[in-house]
């Protein structure tokens, strides 16, 4: 079967728009309606006026799509496309946290369940995280989750004193300065571009640290002309596209490959795009209370982000 013909053509009968994370499958990006990161595709599921999203990522993105669009359909291509990040954050233990900082703000993580979006005032992405904290009170108490490393990186551009969730995205915290220092090595003239989920250490060696959507603006723009990257690989499709003639080399996952791919991402592929879109399932379904509670937070992020400049 030719997917692309296909999925063009149930895109268009069923006026469904395609909506993917850089970290998926190359073949998904390109015939995707819009590629970005975390915050991207939020303001591109809240603006929508297609009566049908499918959304190729994980099951967190799709819940923040169906809290955006309650009344529209949401399908994720593979169910089981799940998220380390958000499940080392499970509801009812963050729950029995919140209970120790009764005065605190709580900022989650936009990498959270539905559920941990009800329990949050705020929520953030790498993206616009610093900018967001930076704009409330000094004096403000805040509670951050899920990602430890990110909250930590918050921490040390502020000066923040945020109370941190023991939580962590396994494709980014086992990044180890061990390969960085051997790529380095390998590569002296090269620059190294990390995510603010990478451990302290690795953003200590980078040359910049930033979202994915700043990973690929800075690549476009540096004179570099060989960068190691320090987030999951699915970037290097897109930023090969934008930064052609530079080498471009992934942080490894381990010494076996020279990967780092995230397994949940990759789990959707051009078939099951396909079904998602000629059958509407899996979709995304969510309480009427959850989908009303999540929203506010994600909204408040909308509201502070246009009037911070962030977004347009």
């Amino acid at each position: 079967m030719d997917f692309v013909t296909e999925i063009n053509r149930l895109r268009k009968e069923k006026n469904a728009i395609i909506l993917a994370h850089y970290y998926q499958v190359p073949e998904i990006q390109d015939i995707a309606d819009f590629v970005g990161d975390s915050l991207g595709l939020a303001q591109q599921a809240a603006a929508t006026n297609a009566d049908m999203i499918v959304f190729a990522g994980v099951h967190f993105m799709a819940e923040t799509a169906k809290i955006l669009n309650p009344g529209k359909l949401v399908v994720l291509p593979d169910p089981e496309a799940g998220c380390s990040l958000a499940d080392s954050c499970p509801a009812g233990s963050f729950s029995e946290f919140l209970k120790n900082y009764p005065d605190h703000m709580v900022i989650s993580y936009i990498n959270c369940t539905a559920e941990v979006k009800t329990m949050s005032d705020l929520i953030c992405t790498s993206g616009n995280a610093v900018q967001l904290v930076e704009a409330l009170p000094k004096d403000q108490k805040i509670v951050f989750a899920p990602d430890k490393n990110l909250g930590a990186y918050i921490n040390n551009v502020t000066g923040r004193d945020m109370v941190l969730w023991d939580g962590a995205c396994e494709v980014h915290d086992i990044l180890s300065t061990e390969a960085i220092l051997q790529l380095k090595s390998e590569n002296p003239d090269a620059l190294l571009i990390a995510h603010p989920e990478c451990k302290a250490a690795v953003l200590e060696l980078a040359d910049f640290i930033g979202s994915t959507t700043a990973l690929l603006a800075f690549a476009r723009k540096s004179n570099a002309n060989k960068l190691i990257v320090a987030t999951e690989g699915g970037i290097l499709h897109q930023m090969q596209k934008e930064s052609p003639g530079k080498t471009l080399l992934i942080v490894p996952s381990d010494e076996t490959c020279s990967c780092n791919d995230c397994p949940y991402m990759k789990l959707n592929t051009m078939e099951k795009l396909y079904l998602a879109l000629k059958n509407g399932t899996p979709a995304i379904e969510l309480p009427e209370e959850v989908m009303t509670k999540g929203r506010k937070p994600i909204e408040k992020m909308l509201e502070m982000s246009l009037k911070l400049g962030l977004i347009k």
